[in-house]
């Protein structure tokens, strides 16, 4: 049940969990349709939430008659920085279907990491910038950042899904996905789509460059006669020469850390997590609330 014109689930993290993959992948099916932009931030960030409730319905006004409508957002799960987004989507939704992805919180942190250092967030190695940004390990609190959604909406209007599980049974965690939003209809898992937002393809942001290369006249230049060998090398330079690697020390320290909120997500789950075993128990089979 929904307000006309507004969506009917929300995909609402974590960060770098696979919510663009997912996203991707549902907005394939024909039937449902996925708003653009992909992450509206319409009940996190105070500038959205300004623009009003009709503009937020103007991002579904396109979908077909009778789509199933939704969006994703990984602002809607980023306490304690962003912590009106479960009061304003209560206030707003009538029952809408919420799916939480979720991944090694220690990888997340990993790949959270590189996110940042592309968007110049961070110019310090990882393990200076842990202590430093309290988000690093804050956004990897599943139980901490789950508890107000299940507050306000109840278990059962929320679909736990877990990357690692998602990428070695696709088909099988789409059908999930598309059954707990109430689509009944086939759905089929797209192989082209399935790597989303990878960090290790992008460039580190620099708007200064791209304005100076994306100028018609130097962009052909460029491609005639510069050879690809040269243009790639250079690109190199812009990229992160490699995936942030911790110390074994780092690694047991943040194990220590997360360890507590994956033993409360564990016992909503109805099972024992921890870093150690964590991938293990999520590949094995799908987890429900318990």
């Amino acid at each position: 049940m929904t307000d006309a014109g507004l969506p009917h689930f929300l995909i609402i993290g974590a960060m770098k969990a696979a919510t663009s993959t997912l996203h991707a992948q549902l907005a394939a099916q024909p039937g449902i349709f996925m708003a653009t932009p992909k992450e509206p931030n319409f009940f996190s960030d105070d500038d959205q939430w300004q623009r009003g409730i009709d503009w937020y319905r103007s991002l579904f006004a396109s979908a077909p008659a009778g789509a199933i409508r939704g969006e994703a957002s990984t602002h809607y799960t980023k306490l304690p920085d962003l912590p009106l987004a479960v009061s304003r989507a209560r206030q707003t939704l009538i029952e809408p279907r919420l799916i939480y992805l979720m991944r090694h919180p220690i990888e997340r942190l990993i790949s959270h990491y590189s996110h940042l250092w592309l968007e110049n967030g961070v110019a310090e190695p990882i393990e200076q910038a842990i202590p430093r940004r309290p988000e690093l390990v804050d956004y990897g609190r599943y139980a901490m950042q789950l508890r107000p959604w299940v507050a306000a909406f109840g278990k059962q209007s929320i679909l736990p899904l877990f990357a690692e599980r998602l990428a070695a049974h696709p088909q099988e965690e789409l059908e999930r996905a598309a059954a707990f939003i109430g689509f009944d209809r086939p759905v089929s898992w797209h192989a082209d789509l399935a790597s989303r937002n990878a960090s290790g393809l992008r460039l580190r942001d620099a708007p200064l460059r791209d304005r100076i290369l994306d100028q018609p006249l130097l962009a052909a230049i460029r491609r005639t006669l510069i050879p690809q060998s040269v243009r790639d090398r250079i690109k190199r330079r812009w990229q992160m020469p490699a995936r942030p690697v911790l110390s074994a020390e780092t690694r047991l320290a943040l194990a220590r850390t997360f360890d507590p909120d994956l033993a409360d997500l564990g016992e909503m789950l109805g099972c024992r997590l921890d870093c150690a075993n964590f991938v293990a128990a999520v590949r094995e089979k799908p987890l429900g609330w318990a």
